[in-house]
Formats: C-alpha cells, sequence, structure tokens
C-alpha cells in the first residue's frame, strides 16, 4: 500500500495566521501530564493544505473509554484534527502531516497501517445525517458486507444489536425495510451512529453530530453518547460549550489552529488557566 501522508519534516514556510499570531514552534504548548495510559496519543502534529499550516505543533493524548470533546471558534481546525485519527484527510490533495498521531501505541500514519482496517476500528458519524438510499437494514449492514460477512444469521443479529445501541431498534424493529431516508432527522443520525458501530469499531469520531436537530433530538443523542461511553472511546467536535460541559469528560480548546489548553472538562470550564480559554468560554470572542 502506498501511504501519501509522509511523516518527514516539512520544509514549508508556516504561513501566519489571522490574529497576529506566530506560526512558531516558541509558541508555547498545551502539553499537561496526565495520570492515564492513553488510547489515543498526538505529538507535536501539525498539518498542511499545500502551502498553508492548519494544525500547530498539536499535543493531545486522551484516555480509553472516556469522551473527549474539541471546541473553539470556526475554522481553528477542530474538524481537521479530528480527521487525522482516520486519516480521512488523505482524500484531499496535497495535504500533508507530520508529527504522530498513534492509537495504542501504533503510528497510524505508518505505511504498515492498512487504511481500511483503520477506519475500521475508528468509527466517523458527521455533521449531517448521512443514510444511504437503501433500507434501514441494508443501511447497518453495509459495512459488515463491505468487511465481508455474508452470514446472514451473523449479520441480522448485528444489525438488531447495533440498532439497540444506538437506541433506535424500538423506533425501526417493524420498518427495516423500508427506506431510511422516510426517518427523522435524529433518527437517520442515530442510524447513522449504528451503522458506525455495526463493524465494531473502538473508537468513534463525531463531528458536530448534533446540530441539524432539533432539541429533542439532540438530547435523545447526548444520552445515547453517556450510554456509549464505557465501550468506547468517543472523540467529539462541538460548537455548542454547553453540550461539550454536559456529554465530555475531557476538553480541548482551539485557536487558529493551536491547541491552546486541554484538561478534564470540568477544570476547563471552572478554572482554565489560559486567559484564551476563559474568554472564549465567557463569550468575549469566538
Amino acid at each position: 500500500m502506498t501511504d501519501p501522508v509522509t511523516t518527514e519534516e516539512s520544509h514549508v514556510t508556516p504561513q501566519k495566521p489571522a490574529g497576529g499570531v506566530k506560526a512558531t514552534s516558541e509558541r508555547p504548548k498545551a502539553k499537561p501530564a496526565f495520570d492515564f495510559e492513553p488510547k489515543i496519543r498526538i505529538e507535536n502534529l501539525s498539518l498542511y493544505y499545500g502551502q498553508t499550516r492548519a494544525l500547530f505543533d498539536v499535543d493531545m493524548s486522551m484516555p480509553a473509554g472516556e469522551i473527549t470533546a474539541l471546541i473553539g471558534p470556526s475554522g481553528c481546525g477542530k474538524s481537521t484534527l479530528l480527521r487525522t485519527l482516520n486519516r480521512m484527510n488523505d482524500i484531499i490533495p496535497a495535504v500533508r502531516v507530520t508529527g504522530t498521531v498513534a492509537i495504542d501505541d501504533v503510528d497510524i500514519y505508518s505505511k504498515a497501517v492498512h487504511v481500511d482496517l483503520l477506519r475500521k476500528r475508528v468509527g466517523m458519524v458527521f455533521q449531517k445525517p448521512n443514510p444511504f438510499p437503501k433500507s434501514i437494514f441494508e443501511n447497518v449492514a453495509f459495512g459488515l458486507r463491505i468487511h465481508g460477512e455474508s452470514n446472514r444469521n451473523s449479520i441480522e443479529e448485528t444489525v438488531e444489536k447495533s440498532l439497540q445501541r444506538a437506541a433506535l431498534w424500538d423506533e425501526v424493529k417493524d420498518r427495516l425495510r423500508e427506506n431510511a431516508m422516510s426517518l427523522s432527522g435524529g433518527q437517520q443520525q442515530r442510524l447513522c451512529i449504528a451503522r458506525a458501530l455495526a463493524v465494531g469499531p473502538e473508537i468513534l469520531l463525531m463531528d458536530e453530530p448534533t446540530s441539524a436537530l432539533d432539541p429533542r433530538s439532540t438530547a435523545r443523542i447526548e444520552d445515547l453518547l453517556d450510554e456509549l461511553r464505557s465501550d468506547y472511546t468517543i472523540v467529539i467536535v462541538t460548537h455548542n460549550m454547553q453540550q461539550a460541559s454536559r456529554v465530555s469528560d475531557w476538553t480541548g480548546f482551539m485557536y487558529e489552529g493551536y491547541l491552546v489548553e486541554f484538561g478534564q472538562t470540568e477544570k476547563i470550564f471552572i478554572a482554565p488557566e489560559k486567559k484564551q480559554t476563559e474568554d472564549y468560554i465567557t463569550g468575549r470572542f469566538g
């Protein structure tokens, strides 16, 4: 397999971000030490879109079985960082990554890593529900078939279990052959979560999964996250700071491509160490 992403040191001259922040390695990093064995370890991570630098020397570790939220204003690099965790950025022309992203201490940008298998381990749910124009059943079964599962009984069992884990089974168990597009927006998003869970991931990435949903559907998704947290490592990008404070154990605040501060959610929201973090949380900018 040819790896389109290089981990060699870049020779591109970084651009100066908006707001007068200098793109320099001397900028203080948010790299506190925490007493846990990380499931995900990010070290000196930078990402470039051609000549433009989008992430600057990010250091962050995320524990297994807990929820990490990424917050910050639009365009600060939250979603870009999230997509580095399953190499979704690989499909964008001229993207280069330097530094390390490791899962269970295996560098996922190593040439030895098979991207398809990585994305089986690291599932993703996007901002807008994106069910396939297939039946509810076939939406959940899709990933199983792609990965070679052909046993009908096994597929049916996994589909039911996944819909139950996504808190959707009771609502659709008599409608499995109906087109998934007939579901409400909130149901479609939970279907997408069931589809991601069906292939047995260890990590679930969620890019603003409730931003297109009404308050009731948002509450259902948040309740679901609370149920899933013990079995999956979850990383969620959200613009909703109240949501981050409700659902996450850890929070990282990003600004203009930098990770400004990372820590336990309660501390970040009650007693942040950085003035930038406090200003954002209190609504002074962003």
